[in-house]
């Protein structure tokens, strides 16, 4: 029998047929400037922009990212949205309206306290080139590998002070 589930207090041993072909699609993260949010994930971490979506009525813009390394990403804007809308590992940045302008503008990162949201994270293949990599793009450590007990991980820094944790593949 293949794995299902490891098991845990609370744990329900069957999957719920209703919840067949739901899909884990994106976490979404409030940014106070959206081009600095979208220079850092797309050139840090190589995300590509697949879609974006303005609410005038609302006063903000979403934007929706994530890594394409070798997907075959649909060029119509219907296509993308469904392709978006299907697949796993997405980051919705959302953007209200005027916060670019505003010196006060904080969103809360989610480990100070009160505590709440804790992190995002990337597999990396190489813990290491990752750091240098982030050193080299002037990227806020929040944790380096050789800070504490933990060597196989590091935390950087969004430019909102979200945390991103780094851990190497496998």
């Amino acid at each position: 029998m293949a794995f299902n589930t490891q098991d845990a207090p609370g744990v329900h041993e069957q999957v719920p047929s209703e919840t067949r072909g739901f899909v884990f699609n994106h976490t979404m993260i409030r940014v106070v400037d959206p081009e600095a949010s979208l220079a850092f994930y797309t050139k840090v971490f190589g995300m590509r922009l697949l879609r974006t979506s303005e609410n005038p009525n609302g006063e903000f813009t979403l934007y929706f990212l994530a890594t394409t390394e070798g997907d075959d990403v649909p060029e119509g804007e219907s296509e993308r949205a469904k392709y978006v809308g299907r697949r796993e590992g997405v980051l919705e940045l959302t953007h209200n309206w005027g916060t670019e302008k505003d010196p006060n503008a904080r969103y809360h990162d989610g480990n100070s306290e009160p505590q709440g949201f804790g992190h995002i994270c990337f597999t990396v293949p190489d813990l290491q080139a990752a750091c240098d990599w982030m050193d080299q793009n002037n990227v806020e450590f929040k944790k380096r590998p050789e800070d504490g007990r933990m060597s196989h991980i590091a935390f950087v820094k969004d430019p909102d002070g979200y945390w991103i944790e780094l851990v190497e593949h496998g």
